[in-house]
């Protein structure tokens, strides 16, 4: 036999047929996993639920927010009359400016930049006061929504229930379920 660089040309026959069994190996037991994997996949029972729907339309969500926004009725109307208040006198020196000396003038626009500093940082602290009371009542409703979906899941046995994907098929939307046991 002819030598090619040590080998013989049997040799590189024998492995040339070795690789194309165990290629054709691969291929089968692939070619199985593929029939295997859908069978599986069939008895797999998926569920998914909107936490953003939860939190938006469910009694206890609506009650929270009536509560939280009664809490902070008086600070925002405070904070509304302070803003006007501050708009009329921008609108006064701006009609006065022309007639007021140049001190009055500046100690009036030090005044009004005082006003808006303050205005901004009650703005700053309600709103940080408003989400953090909101997250607090919003994190019970999810505690309560979790305990749903877990109940739901064991009685209707799910396998696997996602909470918030980009697309959804209705068929395993269970959100109006989670709603429903949490009072409507």
């Amino acid at each position: 036999m002819m030598s090619l660089t040590g080998l013989n040309v049997s040799t590189l026959a024998q492995r040339a047929v070795r690789g194309h069994r165990t290629l054709a190996v691969a291929a089968a037991i692939g070619l199985g996993a593929l029939f295997v994997v859908p069978s599986y996949a069939q008895g797999t029972k998926i569920g998914f639920v909107s936490t953003e729907r939860i939190l938006r339309d469910s009694k206890p969500a609506k009650a929270a927010q009536s509560k939280i926004e009664a809490e902070f009725k008086k600070r925002d109307q405070d904070l509304q009359k302070l803003s006007d208040s501050l708009r009329a006198q921008a609108q006064k020196l701006d009609k006065d400016a022309p007639v007021l000396a140049e001190a009055d003038r500046i100690k009036r626009q030090r005044q009004l930049q005082d006003m808006d500093s303050d205005l901004q940082r009650k703005r700053r602290e309600f709103q940080e006061d408003f989400n953090r009371r909101r997250n607090e009542e919003f994190s019970a409703i999810v505690e309560k929504a979790d305990a749903a979906i877990k109940k739901i899941a064991e009685q209707q046995n799910y396998d696997l229930i996602i909470q918030d994907a980009v697309t959804v098929s209705p068929r395993v939307d269970i959100t109006d379920q989670v709603i429903k046991a949490l009072g409507g």
